[in-house]
């Protein structure tokens, strides 16, 4: 039988950072059972390499170091070097990064651990560069260093005992508290000390958060702010919401060339980016422009909830349906070079006053603001400006920046294009169905279709319907995985969302369906808690669970949340109660910090309080009503839609197989025929009404 470590095994996996690295002279293997088992046959430590496939500092360790012979020879000599996708193993990836933040203070990809043949981490970093270079060890002679130290009996029993430590402190990380019934949820103050902590933490000067760079956007906590502006109308909220939403969408994390934004900005004014474009940004970061446009009502915030679509549309979007990954941050071998000017390119292809015009408005400079004299685009001059500046009326300058945008977004087609990860993963998809559902709810209902193709591609390719379970990604008819809590909860979320927004039901009964095997898969009563990996899936050194938000919301939040919105769908349903059991166990965790668990804060403000619903019982939305209620910031309220006569209700119990009607649609049919709203708050709810102005009046006024 072929020795597995004897080649390089990554060109049979279907994830493409793994491809990206199948002609590596390192002999790479997937974490699977056949690597691990020679590492314990073998006594040899494990090199772990964890990244993605738009991971710019990735690609650098892999031309300095993974396509070295010499590093390879020592690789292959002297451990199992294995590879991971952290976006088809976040299980893995949240295990030992939580150990690398802990261990040395610090994070990110490529994650570099070496781990006992058991999987327990003795030695942790980030990027190693092959050579060393200023205070950072070479990765040569770290492999060096630590294979002799392995082949040392006494090194070797240190270098256990500390992986042992390390093990115990991820364990610790994810250990859930005693739970012994008595603990209480968080009470109703915890989002308003949530906001007070954001409000401290606000750049004033230039938005976002922190006084230095790099700037992440932070969707939660703009999320808790923009939710303080709108119910208690809090200026500082509002001013610092808006303000980083203007900062964001007018620097260099914005492509305002081609719509969406990039990772995150390196630096504190928003003006370079890192490049590669996610998909979960940019489906968490339009329902905040949706919500900041309903707040401000300005048209800038929905040119860029548009363009993000157009970009997601044209360059993120599967031809069935489903929403690819990422976008790398390389064209070719540069970072960057995609979407950066020079002066001479512009002038190149415009005619005058438009190249003027365009150097003037995104700031493009003969020294640039990025590497080789390039410069990224970003809102350097308004419209009104460049008016009285060049004697044209406003109008003229609008009309030549818009042929100016068409004619370099054409030229910016023919470059090199950044490498495409193809990944359909059903966690972020639901996360992009949920942006679209809010779009189509605020803007135009035809922003439902796409909603509504993608979670069609999800279901049909990754959810078994019979016994509820997923599978996280899908590349070239290929599926893989199995599905973690995110991929559950946030799928979950989109198909509600789409329910609210379009009141067809078939996409409620797949919210109740993935809800319903959170439960069964995911809880756990006895802990009092929902873990990220199913109650069967593989065994690693510890269990995780998502309890802070990072690029994307806590799982673990997440699903809180949906069980608290669902709960009223079904009938005799124990959602709040788990909901109610999961906050409890964890209330010291929200209060004690509720800025870093934003989303597990946002559940417990909705079990407080015990959310806002309007049941509109109606065959279609009234136009009028869905002017009335996209024009309106109501966060946290649901929409809970069905049809007007109890016949009509029946066939949708019918379809869900429900054997009663739930609460929140019991009793509530059409008054005479007529669209008919009721509104409720905190488990009180006003008399039907027939005009849904009444119903919102009633509500703010309960709120």
């Amino acid at each position: 039988m072929t020795d597995p470590l004897s080649r390089n095994r990554l060109a049979d996996e279907g994830s493409p950072y793994l491809q990206q690295h199948e002609d590596n002279p390192v002999n790479w293997q997937p974490w699977d059972d056949t690597a691990l088992d020679a590492a314990s046959e073998e006594n040899k430590p494990i090199f772990l390499s964890i990244g993605y496939s738009a991971c710019h500092w990735c690609h650098v360790m892999e031309e300095e170091s993974f396509q070295d012979e010499a590093v390879a020879q020592r690789l292959n000599d002297n451990f199992v070097p294995i590879k991971v996708d952290r976006e088809e193993r976040p299980d893995i990836d949240s295990i030992y990064m939580r150990i690398c933040q802990r261990v040395t203070g610090r994070g990110g990809w490529p994650l570099s651990a070496w781990l006992t043949p058991d999987g327990k981490p003795f030695y942790i970093g980030t990027y190693f560069p092959k050579d060393p270079k200023g205070q950072m060890p070479g990765f040569l002679d770290l492999l060096g260093k630590i294979s002799d130290s392995w082949s040392d009996p006494e090194d070797r029993a240190e270098m256990k005992q500390r992986a042992e430590q390390w093990t115990d402190a991820a364990r610790d990380a994810y250990e859930t508290p005693d739970h012994d019934g008595e603990s209480e949820a968080p009470g109703d103050d915890v989002l308003d000390s949530a906001v007070r902590t954001a409000l401290r933490s606000v750049d004033d000067e230039y938005g976002g958060f922190g006084s230095d760079g790099p700037k992440f956007p932070q969707p939660g906590r703009l999320d808790l702010l923009l939710r303080a502006a709108g119910r208690s109308g809090s200026d500082p909220a509002r001013t610092a919401a808006t303000a980083t939403l203007d900062a964001m969408a007018n620097g260099g994390l914005y492509d305002h060339l081609g719509g969406g934004f990039h990772r995150y900005a390196t630096d504190r004014d928003w003006t370079v980016p890192h490049f590669e474009k996610m998909l979960y940004d940019n489906a968490g970061l339009p329902p905040l422009y949706l919500a900041g446009d309903q707040l401000t009502n300005s048209d800038r915030y929905t040119a860029v909830v548009e363009e993000t679509f157009e970009f997601v549309e044209r360059e993120l979007t599967h031809p069935d349906g489903g929403f690819y990954s990422t976008l790398d941050a390389r064209s070719g071998d540069e970072e960057g070079s995609f979407y950066v000017w020079t002066p001479s390119e512009v002038h190149g292809l415009l005619d005058e006053p438009a190249a003027t015009l365009f150097c003037e408005r995104f700031g493009i400079t003969e020294s640039g603001n990025f590497e080789r004299g390039t410069t990224v685009l970003t809102i350097s001059a308004s419209v009104a400006e460049l008016a009285d500046e060049h004697d044209l009326s406003v109008r003229d300058v609008e009309a030549e920046l818009s042929e100016a945008h068409e004619t370099l977004f054409a030229a910016r087609e023919e470059r090199t294009r950044p490498p495409r990860d193809e990944k359909v993963l059903a966690g972020w998809n639901g996360m992009m169905i949920s942006a679209y559902a809010d779009a189509a709810r605020v803007l135009d209902p035809d922003y439902a279709e796409p909603a509504r193709e993608a979670l069609d591609f999800v279901t049909d390719n990754l959810l078994d319907s019979d016994t509820g379970r997923l599978q996280r990604r899908f590349i070239d008819g290929d599926t893989a995985g199995e599905g973690y809590l995110e991929d559950y909860a946030f799928l979950a979320r989109g198909a509600f969302d789409l329910y609210q927004a379009t009141g067809d039901v078939e996409p409620l009964g797949v919210a109740l369906t993935l809800a319903d095997t959170i439960v069964d898969a995911f809880w756990d009563a006895d802990d009092g808690t929902i873990y990220f990996t199913a109650d069967d899936g593989e065994e690693l050194v510890t269990r995780p669970q998502e309890l802070t938000d990072s690029s994307t919301p806590s799982s673990l939040g997440a699903a809180t949340d949906l069980l608290c919105v669902l709960d009223g769908f079904v009938p005799d349903a124990d959602y709040r109660e788990i909901a109610g059991s999961v906050l409890a166990t964890h209330a010291d965790r929200i209060t004690g910090n509720p800025l870093q668990h934003v989303s597990l804060t946002l559940a417990a403000d909705r079990y407080a309080n015990g959310g806002a619903e309007l049941t509109i019982a109606a065959d279609e939305l009234p136009a009028d009503w869905r002017e009335t209620l996209g024009d309106r910031y109501l966060p946290s309220v649901t929409l809970a839609r069905r049809p007007p006569t109890e016949a009509g209700l029946q066939g949708w119990l019918d379809e869900l197989e429900l054997d009663s009607a739930p609460p929140v649609w019991a009793d509530r049919d059409a008054d005479d025929g007529e669209p008919t709203v009721y509104a409720c708050e905190s488990f009180t709810c006003s008399p039907p009404k027939t005009a849904i102005e009444p119903a919102l009046e009633w509500l703010q006024h309960n709120r």
